[in-house]
């Protein structure tokens, strides 16, 4: 079990840091139902999360006895999302805002004012389990998962929750900013939220790149 936590803990944080769930949740916290659309977005994303890293943890890691160590198919796999998680990288870091130039926002920024929980809920389903960069990093969790605990539905099941916890944390930040600083918190999420915004390809380029490289690297090492 501490071994699949490990393992997997360093992409969990790589999730945890990306940056267009953060502003949403920003955005959400600063709309007309800011903590009811605010504790939506928080619950889905927990959820999603939790399911799609579980589902890939369980699924592969039990399809190999754990007496067997790493099989060779899971170091295979670690080794092709690695280079996945560096090509996606490299395209983020090509596509980044230059300097003085304002970022594309997504189209979905400017409708959250208007937004129900039940939306909230859905744009954290899209934005965790169907964005292909937040999905790559929650696969690379469940495969990091199955690689280290074959087998073990157990220890596969308490290190997909770890996981999914520690993805939230980002999340769950701003909402605790806005609850404990109340009226001073507005200037405070709203100069996060810039800086993300403009930061974000930059961001999930590094991220992207150290979790890649890891992956491949793990991969390589079980072989």
């Amino acid at each position: 079990m501490g071994a699949a936590i490990g393992q997997s803990l360093p992409v969990a944080v790589g999730v945890l840091i990306s940056p267009l769930p953060i502003v949403a949740v920003v955005l959400m916290l600063v709309s007309e139902r800011a903590r009811a659309n605010a504790g939506a977005f928080l619950v889905g994303w927990f959820v999603s999360v939790l399911v799609v890293v579980g589902l890939v943890a369980v699924l592969a890691g039990s399809a190999v006895p754990d007496d067997e160590g790493t099989p060779l198919w899971a170091a295979l796999v670690k080794i092709v999302l690695g280079l996945l998680l560096l090509l996606v990288a490299v395209r983020q870091w090509r596509g980044r805002p230059r300097e003085g130039v304002e970022p594309e926002t997504p189209k979905w920024m400017a409708a959250i004012d208007g937004f129900t929980p039940g939306k909230a809920l859905g744009l954290a389903v899209l934005l965790s389990a169907v964005n292909p960069k937040n999905l790559l990093l929650v696969v690379s969790g469940g495969a990091a998962i199955a690689a280290a605990a074959p087998g073990d539905t157990n220890a596969q099941v308490v290190a997909a929750v770890v996981f999914a916890l520690v993805a939230s944390l980002g999340v769950v930040t701003p909402l605790v900013i806005y609850l404990a600083m109340g009226d001073r918190a507005g200037a405070v999420l709203d100069g996060l939220k810039t800086w993300m915004v403009q930061n974000n390809a930059v961001i999930m380029a590094v991220l992207l790149l150290v979790i890649g490289a890891k992956m491949i690297g793990d991969g390589i090492t079980a072989l």
